[in-house]
């Protein structure tokens, strides 16, 4: 028999984050997140999307052991301002046994009907800045640190359950040697004179934040005719940049200002710290962060993280600018493979950019849906 039930305390809260780590232990590409940052995300005193969101845990049990997992969340600014009546719900791990699965979301499905909603959609976050999405292509792929690995199983369970695909997402890379200059030399310096724009270089996080309130406001803007976007508000801007910017090499970001210094476009890239956190197990000491910080130094891959450029500046050709930056500083990392994050699938634009660069899909992810 399958029992679920609410995690409460802090000690069943860790219990749902190490979950994962039972049925993946011996994966060769599942990445375990940051145990300590995981609790963090879920603390309702330290991560102000509970400002604007509502989350409850639960676990699913056969008999005492631990068998399952999901969160059922309610972003408030997405139902109430955008009047989209979404149940969300992610952070869904099982062991393959329909029953586990089924009681799981039949108690998230029971919330979403308490709470009037239509449907209810998942693997999501509480924002577009979580991670989403169940893989359906890619297994035989090591992860990401920003994105969910699952077995091929989960996939036959939300078919099962009377699920239907809601969003699809691809995830692509290529060899920084496919990158021909010249698709973007020449453009950028031309759309400079043309636009009277400027590119800056930092050399430290401190330099950064001066911006990056600004760069959250550009990747409102930037987004925000995205089917699945929920804006990011001032105090999520003020979590969000402890929580990443650490882990970004300042090098790594890139911003495009126009004449009057308004940020008109930005990219961040990541070093790729997946064998680093394999390593880390979870854990930052006592030698999790040596890992994590020969990674940010020495990593051969990167990880495009977040290209935004702002309404009035798209399709003028902003990202050549910001190609161009990228170029002259992989080639002095020594950068071998880039890639890049799940775009979703009708995002033409995003795809038009890296065209010329010959991407490879090598993982496919899904949201499902199910109506109320």
């Amino acid at each position: 028999m399958i029992t679920v039930k609410e995690v409460t305390t802090k000690k069943g809260l860790k219990v749902f984050v190490k979950f994962p780590f039972s049925i993946y232990k011996d994966s060769k590409y599942w990445v375990p997140p940051i145990i300590r940052q995981e609790l963090e995300t879920f603390d309702k005193d330290k991560n102000p999307i509970f400002n604007d969101a509502e989350a409850r845990f639960f676990l699913a049990y056969k008999g005492n052991e631990v068998v399952g997992r999901i969160a059922a969340i309610v972003n408030w600014l997405e139902v109430n301002k955008q009047q989209i009546k979404k149940m969300r719900f992610g952070w869904f791990d099982f062991i393959d046994d329909f029953e586990v699965s089924k009681a799981l979301l039949e108690t998230i499905e029971n919330i979403g009907k308490q709470h009037q909603l239509k449907y209810t959609e998942g693997p999501v976050g509480f924002s577009n800045l979580d991670k989403v999405g169940v893989m359906t292509e890619g297994f035989d792929s090591i992860a990401t640190m920003i994105t969910w690995y699952n077995h091929p199983y989960y996939v036959d369970h939300y078919i099962k359950h009377g699920y239907s695909i809601e969003k699809e997402y691809s995830e692509s890379k290529f060899a920084f040697s496919n990158v021909n200059p010249e698709t973007f030399t020449k453009a950028q310096e031309l759309i400079k004179r043309r636009y009277k724009l400027r590119a800056l270089k930092f050399n430290n996080t401190e330099e950064v934040m001066p911006y990056a309130d600004k760069m959250f406001d550009l990747f409102n803007e930037s987004y925000a005719s995205l089917s699945s976007f929920v804006e990011i508000t001032d105090l999520q801007k003020e979590y969000f940049k402890k929580k990443f910017i650490s882990f970004v090499n300042p090098e790594y970001i890139k911003f495009v200002i126009d004449e009057d210094d308004r940020l008109i476009g930005f990219a961040i890239v990541m070093p790729r710290f997946a064998e680093a956190l394999k390593k880390a197990n979870g854990k930052l000491f006592p030698f999790g962060f040596r890992h994590i910080l020969k990674a940010k130094k020495n990593s051969k891959d990167v990880i495009f993280y977040l290209i935004g450029i702002h309404p009035e500046y798209q399709n003028k050709g902003v990202h050549a600018v910001i190609f161009n930056e990228y170029y002259q500083t992989f080639t002095e990392k020594g950068i071998e493979t880039c890639y890049r994050t799940p775009e979703l699938e009708d995002n033409e634009a995003i795809h038009k950019i890296w065209k010329h660069f010959n991407p490879v899909v090598y993982k496919r992810r899904k949201t499902f849906r199910k109506d109320l």
